[in-house]
């Protein structure tokens, strides 16, 4: 385990190659089978309605904008179906924070998902829960204790941004406090849940203030062991309205090193996630190389990044390849990251 100021000075060095190796030492150490994995599932925005007007975001819309929607239900069953057809074996749902829809709907919904088929349901980020929390009455144990009866298995680690007050305050001002994310992924750890930790940095932020994020995360993971993985992306600003203050976006080599980071950093959370839907299918090869043991999903669907203008695509067959010409052998996972398929 290296120190926070050690992170910081490796973070700065300009020796990318060294920073690399670093990352992929701690990443054969933790799977020395070469294996490198990816999953087939589909996001789902249930709605783009939200009241957070997070200045980094371009998919949400006001309460009462005609380009407003909520999902009907057998949209929602047409999409999880076409997931099961294509192989797949979860849906991470997420929507706008909505001020009218209360924890009945989300139970009703998710009853209905799980009468139909047996599909993971990694869904509603931190402060999708905040607010289902608050508008319904509730406490947050008692919200994710009931959407967990209804269907919920596991939460995603959205909505974190950068988990420092003053960032969160310039960014999404209205959004949950960095407290708040923190008592929902423990509280969700305590019923037993497994979650994904996230972090999208280049807003503008500093080294220091990532590394605030890095170890709050840290601290939960040595405290519960919830963590199922760790997943750094950076910004996009074209259509955003932060993207006017933030002129330059991050470049490849910021995202290997805070991805190289992440790894050495953190290295009591066991997957490290190479993304693709922002920096692009060959810099998310790359990434295998300075730590990433995973590189995310199909995404069948997505919504919000390319809203902000990124539009990747990759096909299960382009992901098995990039894996393979990294020297990797590709396996499908499921959510919890248990690698059982044979292809």
């Amino acid at each position: 385990m290296i120190s926070r100021q050690q992170a910081i000075e490796m973070y700065q060095s300009e020796d990318l190659i060294a920073i690399g190796m670093e990352a992929d030492a701690l990443r054969r150490k933790l799977h020395p089978d070469g294996i490198v994995t990816y999953i087939i599932d589909r996001n789902i925005n249930y709605t783009n309605f939200c009241t957070e007007y997070c200045s980094f975001c371009a998919f949400y819309r006001p309460m009462g904008h005609k380009e407003g929607y909520i999902l009907p239900r057998e949209v929602i069953l047409e999409k999880i179906q076409e997931t099961i057809d294509l192989g797949g074996t979860g849906i991470l749902m997420q929507g706008g924070l909505h001020p009218d829809l209360k924890i009945e709907w989300y139970e009703d919904l998710l009853r209905l998902i799980k009468s139909h088929s047996n599909i993971w349901c990694h869904c509603f980020s931190a402060p999708e829960i905040v607010n289902i929390a608050e508008v319904s009455g509730l406490s947050l144990r008692d919200t994710l204790a009931r959407l967990r009866d209804a269907g919920l298995d596991s939460v995603p680690g959205g909505g974190a941004e950068i988990l420092d007050n003053e960032v969160r305050h310039r960014i999404s001002r209205l959004k949950c406090s960095t407290q708040e994310w923190i008592d929902v992924h423990r509280t969700a750890h305590a019923l037993g849940m497994r979650t994904t930790g996230t972090m999208m940095f280049g807003t503008g932020e500093t080294i220091e203030q990532r590394m605030n994020h890095l170890d709050i995360v840290r601290q939960i993971q040595e405290d519960t062991g919830g963590f199922t993985a760790f997943i750094p992306w950076f910004f996009q600003r074209e259509y955003t309205s932060l993207g006017r203050f933030v002129k330059q976006e991050a470049t490849a080599v910021e995202y290997l090193k805070m991805l190289a980071l992440s790894r050495v950093y953190l290295d009591n959370i066991l997957n490290i996630q190479a993304s693709w839907v922002t920096p692009g299918l060959k810099v998310c090869q790359l990434g295998l190389r300075f730590g990433g043991n995973d590189v995310g999903s199909i995404m069948i669907e997505e919504n919000v990044v390319s809203a902000a203008g990124t539009h990747h695509r990759a096909t299960e067959e382009q992901l098995r390849r990039l894996i393979r010409d990294a020297g990797f052998v590709p396996k499908q996972r499921d959510t919890l990251y248990r690698t059982y398929f044979l292809n």
